[in-house]
């Protein structure tokens, strides 16, 4: 198929790459414009940008598609499709019509649950079992397409946000892959009405671990925001980054250390696996503990 793709970071880039081996032709990307990054803010193209550079594929990153010159633009291009991965400009209505076959966007969730900006971090912070991708078949609604196919996958017990963002980024381009060669034969289901969560932005003020929750609550927030922004808690007064962990048996004041790396929840125990210090390299715990003093209570 002549396909327009949309999307802007890493997670996209497979889907990119998966359509393009397929054998479809990619009449253009849109992403994101480039943006100051590094010390010298100096202007970044997407990663998107930089691939479709590489692949030889044209690039448009217009910072609205609401006007009428840069929706004519689109709809000149005379795709069939377009496939939506994490572009982060709404879409409006011309747009959307302008594309016989619709716009299909790949969602890292299993619809309706975490709707929105950040379904994997979330995913992973509410301790949910399982997620995966959705092919959705978009409309003027916040993710409330019909879902064309589902491809659901377990969350493991010590998977971070990082790890699971790399597995659904790798799934999703083999499923749209798959929903276009068979997109005659799909029929598009209706999202149901029950069990519509939302999944918000992440706040930077989430991040400071409250250790009074329980510990699966702990465990899924360091998990969750991990790599970025970074659950953190204070040690001595310095503020650490905790990047992997794990339940652990225990229990005891909360913040309370109780062996190693292991910290007494409001209800159960949690042992960190994974930290950063500030102006260090992330460390397995155990490097860490090397040339850190611990004291009896973590903040």
């Amino acid at each position: 198929m002549r396909i327009v793709f949309m999307g802007t970071p890493e997670f996209s880039v497979p889907a990119l790459r998966a359509l393009v081996a397929a054998g479809h032709e990619v009449a253009c990307c849109y992403t994101q414009p480039p943006r100051p990054a590094g010390r010298g803010r100096r202007d970044r193209p997407s990663a998107v940008q930089l691939a479709a550079r590489e692949l030889g594929i044209d690039v448009r990153h217009p910072v609205s598609l609401k006007g009428a010159d840069a929706q004519r633009a689109f709809a000149d291009l005379g795709a069939e499709v377009a496939v939506v991965v994490a572009y982060g400009l709404i879409l409006p209505r011309a747009v959307l019509d302008a594309v016989p076959r619709g716009c299909l966007n790949i969602h890292a969730s299993l619809l309706p649950r975490w709707r929105g900006a950040a379904p994997i971090q979330r995913a992973v912070m509410a301790g949910d079992a399982e997620t995966g991708v959705c092919i959705m078949r978009m409309d003027a609604g916040l993710d409330t397409g019909p879902v064309l196919l589902r491809a659901p996958t377990p969350i493991g017990p010590e998977e971070t946000a990082g790890d699971l963002h790399d597995r659904l980024s790798d799934l999703g381009a083999a499923a749209v892959v798959s929903a276009l060669d068979r997109l005659d034969t799909l029929d598009a289901q209706p999202q149901p009405a029950a069990g519509v969560t939302y999944a918000a932005k992440i706040d930077k003020a989430e991040a400071r671990v409250d250790w009074t929750r329980p510990a699966p609550q702990v465990d899924g927030l360091i998990r969750g925001l991990s790599p970025f922004p970074g659950a953190w808690c204070t040690v001595s007064g310095a503020r650490v980054k905790l990047l992997r962990s794990r339940l652990a048996e225990g229990g005891g004041a909360p913040g309370t250390v109780l062996g190693a790396l292991t910290v007494a929840c409001g209800a159960g125990a949690v042992e960190i696996t994974e930290l950063q210090r500030e102006g260090r390299r992330p460390q397995p715990a155990a490097e860490a503990l090397r040339g850190m003093a611990l004291p009896a209570r973590l903040d």
